[in-house]
């Protein structure tokens, strides 16, 4: 079987060889057996072909001018590494067992003896690039095999983490929904799947959706954020969306994660944080007072924020102005160290958690 048979680049061999009548022979031979070949006439033009070529066998007279064939082998072993599965078969006109012997141990894969049968070198050369082909395969796929099992385990990992980290999130008492880039869901915590089955109005499918006048509103808040988001930014949106007739609505926080990442990734962009202020538990006053340093003024203000009123029917509940809600809101921003009635409103929905952990 010639060697066109087995690749469409045929195997390149060195033949180092000092007596040049005898290396031409070898070389013709391995020609006609469709090998492509380089000559060397000794040790020193051998090294020099293995530097300006890759081989994929070495044919290799021991007895050479200027450096013998132990010492090519030698400085290919030690020096060349991207040769080390290269087989290296020794020519030699020396038939005593321990010359052999000696050639094994050096490294050499195999022995000729000269004079050389020119079958039993075909044979011997189709034998070791044979064995170096199926060693080469098999590793190959054992490192496919590797890098498979690396990725799964990496991605049975990162599901394993989100995984953990999305149960945490059921202890959460707003409702909490990730989106991804695009503004699909990534998740939805047990508190959000509630307020959608207990309100028409809100829709959790592929995307969150509401029905009514809100859902274009809704919609420009998503896409906002996941454009901020992208951008680095942190902005909050906020809406309330119908709930049923008497009561304050949901309140529904937009949150850009400001984490810019592969628009088709699915990584969390936008947090949106869902809140029915009257069925939410109550929060404990004490808890707001001793997270910010509230005044109980400051703190009744900010229960009131947190149950969806507006400053008008704040101040209409407190038998204050709205000039006096006001003071105390800048009071709060201060406190809180937050500029917009949003992010102020964000951050005391955080404290609602401690609320939820304390009744379970």
């Amino acid at each position: 079987m010639s060697a066109t048979e087995h690749s469409h680049q045929p195997p390149l061999i060195v033949c180092a060889e000092d007596q040049e009548d005898l290396r031409t022979d070898i070389c013709e031979e391995l020609r006609e057996a469709g090998y492509a070949v380089l000559e060397a006439g000794d040790g020193e033009a051998t090294l020099q072909q293995m530097d300006a070529s890759t081989p994929d066998l070495i044919l290799c007279d021991i007895n050479m001018p200027r450096l013998n064939g132990y010492d090519v082998l030698a400085a290919m072993r030690e020096r060349r590494p991207h040769l080390a599965d290269t087989p290296f078969i020794f020519l030699t006109a020396l038939s005593d067992p321990r010359e052999v012997v000696d050639g094994k141990r050096c490294g050499a894969d195999d022995y000729l003896v000269k004079p050389i049968d020119f079958d039993l070198l075909l044979a011997t050369v189709e034998a070791r690039l044979r064995q170096v082909s199926r060693m080469r395969a098999k590793s190959n796929r054992e490192l496919l095999e590797l890098r498979q099992a690396m990725t799964d385990l990496r991605r049975d990992a990162s599901r394993q983490a989100f995984r953990s980290a999305t149960r945490a999130l059921d202890l959460v008492a707003p409702g909490m929904v990730l989106l991804d880039a695009q503004g699909h869901i990534v998740f939805a915590n047990q508190r959000a799947r509630c307020l959608a089955e207990d309100n028409d109005a809100l829709v959790l499918g592929d995307t969150l959706s509401v029905r009514g006048s809100e859902a274009r509103q809704l919609r420009k808040a998503i896409a906002a954020a996941c454009d901020a988001s992208r951008q680095g930014a942190e902005p909050v949106y906020s809406l309330r969306l119908p709930h049923r007739p008497g009561e304050h609505g949901l309140l529904v926080l937009v949150c850009a994660m400001g984490l810019p990442s592969d628009p088709l990734s699915e990584d969390t962009s936008v947090v949106v944080l869902l809140s029915a202020p009257d069925q939410r538990p109550s929060l404990p006053e004490g808890v707001l007072a001793s997270l910010f340093g509230l005044t109980p003024t400051e703190t009744r203000i900010a229960m009131a924020l947190l149950e969806g009123r507006r400053t008008e029917e704040i101040a209409e509940q407190m038998q204050v102005s709205p000039t006096t809600v006001a003071f105390h809101l800048r009071n709060l921003f201060q406190k809180t160290d937050t500029h917009r009635q949003a992010d102020l409103i964000a951050l005391l929905l955080a404290g609602s958690m401690t609320a939820y952990l304390d009744g379970r």
